[in-house]
């Protein structure tokens, strides 16, 4: 928030904690995105659901980034150090990101882009984010210039 204020980029900031009921949330969000004129949604580190009437309203518009090659190690309580200590620990030699679109699910949209990265023997669960995030850190922008790319 800090870093957009700073370069002039309109930055909100929502929760549910400001509000009663879930409901007037979701309102709320969905009158702030059509304020500003939000055409495209980028999640990264978001660990909440999207409210239905958002992710309906935003169908293959809205991106989530998940440190690991779906559909493997994903869904609820999948994040963090968590993904990567469960990689490890199934023996698996390859993990990465996947790029996907957003439903009613925790980490179930299609995939639109991923990477691989190779487990080390060695590996740690932080030398494998490292790693990951790296990858994802290249991953996003690529991810982004497609969707751009896509039909309406």
């Amino acid at each position: 928030m800090e870093f957009a204020r700073k370069k002039g980029i309109s930055a909100v900031h929502l929760s549910e904690k400001q509000f009663s009921a879930f409901g007037e949330f979701s309102r709320t969000m969905i009158e702030t995105l059509e304020k500003h004129r939000i055409e495209f949604i980028l999640l990264a580190g978001y660990m909440r659901k999207i409210p239905a009437e958002i992710v309906s309203r935003y169908s293959g518009k809205i991106l989530n980034i998940h440190p690991a090659l779906l559909p493997k190690f994903g869904g609820e309580g999948m994040y963090g150090s968590l993904v990567h200590e469960a990689v490890i620990a199934a023996g698996e030699t390859r993990s990465g990101a996947t790029v996907h679109f957003v439903d009613e699910e925790y980490d179930r949209g299609a995939i639109l882009l991923q990477e691989s990265v190779a487990v080390e023997k060695d590996d740690t669960p932080a030398s494998l984010a490292a790693r990951v995030l790296e990858c994802e850190h290249k991953l996003y922008p690529d991810a982004l210039e497609k969707l751009l790319d896509l039909p309406c």
